[in-house]
């Protein structure tokens, strides 16, 4: 069965894309609906935070543990029983009365987010013989980028029709249909040697991602160097060196750090960390400019996105054929100029920038990041051996979300120190409320200006509108510096030509998973 491959392997992997854009347009849908849900709730902006990175906290910091359960006890299990408690905390953040409610229904979803994810990938690895692994991958990780603009299209259409519950009510009939096929064509596998579980590892990995997780979201809000924030940091750091220690004298360990002396799986988990903080920094601030900048509608703004899901979609599946022609050294390092050169383009913008300029930029990113994955998750996954596959899998997971989540932070952060900078004193003459209002957010200050109607609420718009781009170019430019900077690590490191998508990376000499 691992050389030829599962008889269904096509369709598993169909089911496992759609289940990878469940999780990942959970992220991204919820941007359009902050607004509405702030005033539905009545949420305070640190509640609204709260919101939006619960999902992501929780996720991030159980895939390690949740990936090493699946290769223990069963990757479709594990699939499964995410499925059920993804819906059930959809459900429940779709009924929401208040925000706290809703912070914990979101963190629901990222329980059952951390075993669906790392389950989807494993499976495929499993499923898919060697020769053929690398394009199934290429066509994951196509969804995988796509999923976030899709997520937004959606909830753009949505919030259009119906209340902002149903960005999350949406995902129970289409997990029920995942969950289904899942149950009917997914084969069942793990590790075949059943390996004891590592408690200690997974407790320390934990508590170290969920605290540095916490400093990153914390920082922008709190400040970065608020003794919280740097508690944080100080505790993620003693942790995260404690589940090192612990993993390197283990019998079992959950993920043993030698892995990372493969120049593959450390430069494939560099280049995805580093092009994930560009993305998420990118859809988090161009879903604002759409919508704040330019005045568009939310579903407006979601389909002016989906340029990047669609040529994600196409070009991804065909990384594969150019990483095996020319090796990945050059695939990845010419995926991360090319999306380098559309962040570039993004930072020339203005408010009344045409669109056909925009999309130009968006498809330049998205190409991108299309050849860039393919071959940087394969590289993960075909280090460690195939037992290890959701460890491996969960890996590959992490290094997106913590690239996410510092993207967010500090293309957020330089958004916000340039929007302030930008409006200078076009405040100066309103109320205090007002003013520390418009200071905080471009979305606040169009609020603000509709109250002051006339020529002084118009004034207000356009100088916040024009302060936002300013924000916006100095945040392109910095992710298009990271994507360069990443380019050049590659470049150096990378050996020159290498056998990943062959099949040779991987210790085929270690246990494999038993297949049922």
């Amino acid at each position: 069965m691992v050389e030829t491959g599962h008889p269904r392997r096509w369709w598993v992997l169909g089911v496992m894309c759609v289940s990878l854009i469940l999780v990942v347009a959970g992220v991204s849908s919820l941007n359009l609906a902050i607004p509405s849900i702030r005033d539905a709730l009545d949420a305070t902006n640190t509640e609204l935070l709260w919101i939006f990175d619960s999902y992501a906290l929780v996720f991030a910091g159980l895939l390690l543990p949740a990936g090493a359960l699946g290769d223990r006890f069963g990757r479709k299990e594990a699939l499964v029983a995410g499925f059920l408690i993804f819906m059930g905390g959809a459900l429940a953040a779709s009924s929401s009365g208040s925000a706290m409610q809703l912070i914990a229904s979101r963190s629901a979803m990222g329980v059952g987010a951390a075993l669906i994810m790392p389950a989807t990938l494993s499976i495929i690895t499993v499923v898919f013989p060697p020769h053929e692994r690398a394009k199934a991958i290429a066509i994951w990780a196509g969804f995988a980028g796509a999923g976030g603009a899709i997520g937004v299209l959606g909830g753009g259409l949505l919030l259009e029709a119906f209340w902002w519950g149903s960005v999350f009510f949406i995902n129970i009939p289409i997990a029920v249909v995942a969950l289904v096929a899942v149950v009917a064509i997914v084969p069942t596998s793990r590790d075949e040697n059943r390996r004891a579980f590592d408690p200690v590892g997974a407790l320390l990995s934990m508590a170290g991602l969920t605290a540095m997780l916490f400093a990153i979201i914390e920082g922008p809000e709190r400040g970065w160097t608020n003794g919280l924030v740097l508690g944080s940091f100080a505790a993620a750091t003693v942790l995260l060196v404690g589940f090192i220690r612990w993993e390197l004298r283990v019998d079992a360990p959950m993920l043993d750090p030698r892995y990372f002396r493969n120049r593959f799986f450390a430069l494939g988990s560099v280049a995805i960390t580093l092009s994930f903080l560009a993305m998420f920094g990118m859809f988090f601030i161009i879903t604002q400019y759409f919508q704040f900048a330019q005045g568009h509608s939310p579903l407006a703004a979601g389909v002016r996105t989906l340029p990047f899901a669609a040529t994600m979609v196409v070009v991804a599946p065909r990384s594969a054929a150019v990483a095996a022609k020319v090796g990945a050294r050059r695939t990845v390092t010419a995926g991360l100029l090319v999306s380098a050169l559309g962040m570039t383009g993004l930072g020339l913008v203005s408010p009344g920038t045409h669109y056909g300029l925009v999309v130009i930029a968006i498809i330049l990113i998205a190409s991108g990041l299309a050849f860039l994955m393919p071959p940087s998750t394969e590289a993960i996954v075909s280090s460690l051996p195939r037992a290890k596959a959701g460890v491996g899998s969960a890996v590959n997971d992490t290094t997106r979300e913590v690239g996410g989540a510092v993207g967010i932070a500090l293309l957020g952060s330089l958004l916000s120190v340039g929007y302030r900078n930008g409006l200078g004193n076009v405040t100066d003459g309103l109320p205090a409320q007002a003013a520390a209002a418009a200071e905080d957010s471009i979305g606040a200050a169009i609020q603000v200006a509709g109250q002051l109607g006339g020529e002084v609420g118009r004034a207000l718009v356009d100088a916040a509108a024009q302060a936002f781009t300013e924000g916006m170019q100095v945040s392109m430019w910095v992710a298009a510096g990271v994507l360069v900077a990443a380019a050049g690590i590659v470049w150096y490191f990378h050996p020159d030509r290498d056998a990943v998508g062959t099949g040779t990376v991987r210790h085929e000499t270690e246990p494999t998973s038993e297949v049922t």
